[in-house]
């Protein structure tokens, strides 16, 4: 399992969420990612998924 890093940022830079979770791939992060962001109600702001290797595998501006 990799640990990714899932930010969500408020229009003025500062963070809403700074979270961290763990996947097998980064088909299986995008899905989780998304899920989160979904359910915290954060699919519509600024935000990036991060994998490991330091690639994003979600990005929103």
């Amino acid at each position: 399992m990799k640990k990714y890093f899932l930010t969500v940022f408020e229009k003025d830079g500062s963070n809403l969420l700074d979270e961290t979770f763990e996947a097998e791939n980064d088909k299986e992060a995008k899905r989780i990612g998304a899920q989160k962001l979904e359910q915290q109600g954060f699919s519509e702001h600024t935000h990036r998924c991060a994998a490991p290797e330091g690639h994003l595998i979600l990005f929103h501006r």
